[in-house]
């Protein structure tokens, strides 16, 4: 049937996540296999042009890929009608305003978690894109890896039961920039810049848990800064003014409780960075990035203890691993693939810019339970 390209405006991919991604394992991944094949048998070849304020930046990258478009020209890049899509992975501090341009040039948006500033001004982007009537989503790429696809599988057979509670652990340590590079650029961590670990990291913690178990109603969340002082990537220090730790608990719809801890300021120990678990009537799961494990009913042991002596009880050895059953993509390229298909034949696209609008909605309340120090309700969003 041929293949047909898209042009895409890739705004903010000289950064890390951009670069490495959204850029060289997502868009470019796709153009080297030839192209995204669509239902009618096309092959959709995306066309990246990077966007950016440091010219030196752009061209060697766009040079690294084989020569891409460039341009440090927002303006003129969305007055281009050659362009179909408008992606921004740029600081969080006003990605509003950029995608706000973009969906008056008639772009589709798609764009890195958060969204925006705050809730209202994600609600904006969404009711501004469904009236301009173009396609909108925003990036959850945590739901695509294979640790998560695996845990999704697991709750879905009914293999837990009732599921009773669920925990969350995700941490790492940040180096402040004396004794080895932070591996977070300092944006991260001011204010004014859209930096905070609850900012950055709790819209994640939305989409994974209600993927996973279903609506967040209610949060009780504690926020604190740890490391008062860092460097930035030149060496010079500044002062850190937005939380790197915070602990929080989710009330889900039918009262099931998950419990949430989130630092740059911890040591891993664990598995991995990130994981889950889920304990149930009938079983137990557990999952990180790529892999899970269970642990029925029928197979659970009784642990033992003593006051006086260590009991080694190999806890590890009474999980049960569960297998592979990719291949699995990388979990960017999944979400691309997926949006790049609603753009361009109206397939379904299962995380719009108001999933965005809820991640900040949650971490609206987790600040605001800091503050006040109680609960505060999660109610159902609408545009």
């Amino acid at each position: 049937m041929g293949t047909r390209s898209i042009r895409i405006i890739m705004d903010g991919v000289t950064g890390r996540l951009g670069t490495n991604q959204h850029l060289g394992r997502s868009v470019m991944a796709i153009r080297r296999d030839g192209g995204l094949a669509l239902a009618d048998g096309t092959r959709l070849m995306p066309e990246p042009v990077l966007l950016g304020r440091n010219a030196e930046k752009l061209a060697a990258l766009a040079a690294t890929h084989g020569g891409l478009a460039w341009s440090t020209d927002r303006d003129a890049c969305l007055a281009d009608p050659a362009n179909a899509i408008y992606f921004d992975v740029s600081a969080t501090g006003g990605r509003h305003q950029r995608a706000m341009a973009a969906i008056r040039a008639g772009k589709h948006v798609y764009l890195e978690k958060p969204v925006a500033s705050s809730v209202e001004e994600a609600l904006e982007i969404t009711r501004a894109a469904d009236a301009a009537g173009v396609k909108h989503g925003v990036v959850q790429d945590k739901i695509h890896l294979p640790g998560f696809m695996k845990l999704k599988s697991v709750i879905e057979t009914g293999m837990l039961g009732r599921v009773l509670s669920a925990r969350l652990d995700f941490g790492w340590w940040i180096f402040d920039g004396v004794l080895h590079p932070a591996q977070r650029s300092s944006w991260n961590y001011k204010r004014a810049e859209g930096g905070g670990l609850v900012l950055d990291m709790f819209p994640h913690w939305r989409y994974i848990v209600e993927h996973l178990l279903g609506p967040i109603r209610g949060v009780s969340c504690r926020i604190a800064t740890r490391v008062p002082e860092r460097r930035d990537e030149k060496g010079r220090p500044y002062a850190v003014d937005v939380e790197d730790e915070a602990f929080g608990t989710f009330e889900l719809e039918g009262g099931v409780l998950v419990q949430v801890s989130s630092s740059w300021a911890t040591r891993v120990k664990g598995e991995d960075m990130l994981t889950v678990k889920v304990d149930g009537t009938m079983g137990s799961a557990t999952c990180s990035l790529h892999r899970a494990h269970v642990q029925p009913l029928a197979t659970t042991p009784k642990p033992r203890w003593d006051v006086d002596a260590l009991v080694d009880n190999r806890h590890a050895e009474h999980w049960q691993e569960v297998p592979d059953m990719g291949p699995y993509a990388n979990s960017y390229r999944r979400g691309w693939e997926m949006f790049l298909r609603h753009v361009a034949e109206d397939a379904p696209f299962p995380s719009p810019l108001l999933a965005g609008a809820k991640g900040l909605q949650l971490i609206d309340a987790c600040y605001r339970s800091d503050r006040e120090r109680r609960w505060i309700d999660v109610p159902p969003l609408t545009a």
